[in-house]
Parts: structure tokens; C-alpha cells; sequence
């Protein structure tokens, strides 16, 4: 029997609904895969809450690990028995199997085990583009990121600071300090307590950062451009405490700044580029360059709770759900 969580109306977490379902056997171009670990992003939140409209009923889920079962016809980049795992679109991953688009799965190397594996794939390609494609980032630039000691801000941390830039972040606690600190964050700002932007502009010698990634939106969204350098790069890729305000654009030219709202998939869509990020992100993860925390995990059936927890930040890193 497969079960999904799902979803008949936007809404809290108690919205989610685990549910017997239908696997359709894979048609051309598909794979069915039979899930061992499934990933939990800030993504489903806004999917769950009605922020992204998508017509219910549906299920959750962009990323996750497990075995292909079955491959339709033209599939010729996985078989079954691969070990594989996968970020895309549809959603669906809370399941405990899903016929889905065979392109979006990439083989996994034995040096990567599957509760990782799911736990990366979104958050680890998303710091891939943001330091190596939308922002180049370079050795010797100073850059701002917003929670640290997240899921993406673990990974991007240690990724910017292998790159050799000076990362200073942003975080809640003392304890998320000393995270982000042992995820080669050199300056962990504690925000409850302290001005991030005056913080910044010390550590910056008043000059600011050449980008500030923003995963936050509306609670730090005009601290983060305060925290820019001229001709600095304001990268909102997500709004965990809300929407960021509307601007016109004559507001950036205080600065001669850039804004981008980027989107993984975009950067993904093509399959040479697909396998590039992943190539490069799976080699960071089994150099030990990246170094990945052990994610929390909740069984698939209490995906509610998993999601109450990332909501009330009572989690660092990253979280997945078992079948």
C-alpha cells in the first residue's frame, strides 16, 4: 500500500493529511521510485499555507532519496535498483513511493547515505546557484547570510567560506551563534540582541557586504540592502517571516545595488545543468568540505508535528521524514 500526505484545503499544519493513494505505473520519460528519506524546506510551508496556490487536493514534498522501482520507456539515465535522489517539481515527496519525471532524479555516490541525501539536494543546489551563479562569489569579498544556522545557511556557510569569503550571519540564539560559528561563519551576529546592520557596517570597516542573501524577507529585508556595499547584491530567495515590502526601482540606485528573487528550478531546468550542481555539490559533501549535521527525523505519518517545528524555529539544520 503507498501513502502520501495531502492536502484537500490551504491551511495550518494541521492540514496535512496521511492518506492511502494510487502509483501509477511509470509511462515514458517516468520512474517510479520507492522513497527511504524525504525532505523537509521552508517550500512546503508556503505550498501548505495557500501562499502558492496550488489547486487542492495535493502533496507535499520537493526533494527525496530512495530506490527506482521502475523506469518507462526513453528513460536511460537511471535503471532499477539505482540508488537516487531528486529536487523538483511536481511536489509530491511525502510519499512513501511516486511515479514521477525520471529527469529530475540524479544517481547517488555510496559516499552519501540517503537521509542526507534527502536532506541536501534542495538546500545544498540552492547555496550551489546563489554562490556560483546568481552572486559569483569571490575570495576576499565580505558577504551577509541570513539565518546561519539553517538548513541552506549550514551548507552556505561552509561552501562561501571554502570559496575564501569573509561570512558574516545572521542567527537567534548563542547556540545557533556557536553552529554557525562551527560552520565557518567568521562574524555570527545574534540579532534578538544585537543591530545586524550596525554590526555589519563594524566588521565591514563601514564599507558593507558585496551580497546579502535573504532568505528571511520582510523582517530583514531593508537591513539587508542598509548592509550593502555600492553597487552591492541583494538576493531575496525567500520570506520565512513574510513577503518583502514592494520597491520602485529608483530605490536601489541609492546604492547602484541589484535585487534578484532567483528560484532554484531555473538554474536546474537543463539536465547538463542538473548534473553539473549536483557533480559539484555531491563532491563538496564527500570531501568533508561540507560537512553535514545529522538531520532531525520524523516518521512520514507525523509531518504535522515536523512542520510545527519548523515554524516555531525549534530546529537547526535540516529535517526529513522516514516512510
Amino acid at each position: 500500500m503507498t501513502h502520501a500526505i495531502r492536502i484537500h484545503a490551504p491551511g495550518g499544519a494541521d492540514a496535512l493529511r496521511y492518506e492511502a493513494v494510487d502509483l501509477p505505473a511509470p509511462g515514458p520519460g517516468q520512474a517510479t521510485v520507492r522513497h527511504t528519506a524525504i525532505g523537509v524546506n521552508f517550500i512546503d510551508v508556503y505550498q501548505r499555507s495557500g501562499l502558492y496556490g496550488i489547486p487542492a487536493p495535493f502533496s507535499l514534498g520537493m526533494e527525496g532519496a530512495g530506490v527506482v522501482e521502475a523506469v518507462g520507456p526513453d528513460v536511460v539515465h537511471v535503471k532499477p535498483g539505482d540508488r537516487i535522489a531528486y529536487t523538483g517539481s511536481p511536489p509530491g515527496s511525502y510519499s512513501t513511493a511516486r511515479t514521477l519525471p525520471a529527469g529530475i532524479l540524479v544517481r547517488l555516490p555510496d559516499g552519501i547515505d540517503d537521509d542526507v541525501a534527502a536532506s541536501i539536494m534542495l538546500k545544498g543546489m540552492t547555496s550551489w546557484y546563489l554562490l556560483k551563479r546568481t552572486h559569483v562569489a569571490r575570495a576576499g569579498e565580505a558577504i551577509l547570510v541570513h539565518a546561519a544556522a539553517g538548513g541552506v545557511g549550514q551548507i552556505l556557510c561552509q561552501w562561501a567560506a571554502h570559496i575564501g569569503c569573509t561570512v558574516i550571519g545572521t542567527v537567534g540564539s548563542d547556540e545557533k551563534a556557536a553552529i554557525a560559528r562551527a560552520c565557518g561563519c567568521h562574524h555570527p551576529i545574534v540579532y534578538t540582541r544585537e543591530d545586524f546592520v550596525a554590526r555589519v557596517k563594524e566588521i565591514t570597516g563601514g564599507t558593507g557586504v558585496s551580497v546579502a542573501y535573504d532568505s528571511v524577507g520582510k523582517d530583514t529585508f531593508q537591513g539587508s540592502f542598509d548592509c550593502l556595499r555600492n553597487t552591492g547584491h541583494l538576493i531575496s530567495f525567500g520570506q520565512s517571516s513574510g513577503p518583502p515590502p514592494a520597491i520602485e526601482t529608483k530605490w536601489l540606485a541609492q546604492k547602484s545595488a541589484s535585487l534578484t528573487r532567483p528560484t532554484l528550478f531555473h538554474y536546474i531546468a537543463l539536465r547538463a545543468d542538473l548534473e553539473t550542481a549536483a557533480a559539484e555539490l555531491f563532491e563538496m559533501v564527500t570531501t568533508g568540505i561540507v560537512k553535514i549535521a545529522p538531520p532531525a527525523v520524523y516518521p512520514l505519518a507525523d509531518a504535522a508535528r515536523a512542520h510545527r517545528d519548523l515554524e516555531g524555529r525549534r530546529t537547526t539544520g535540516s529535517i526529513v521524514l522516514r516512510p
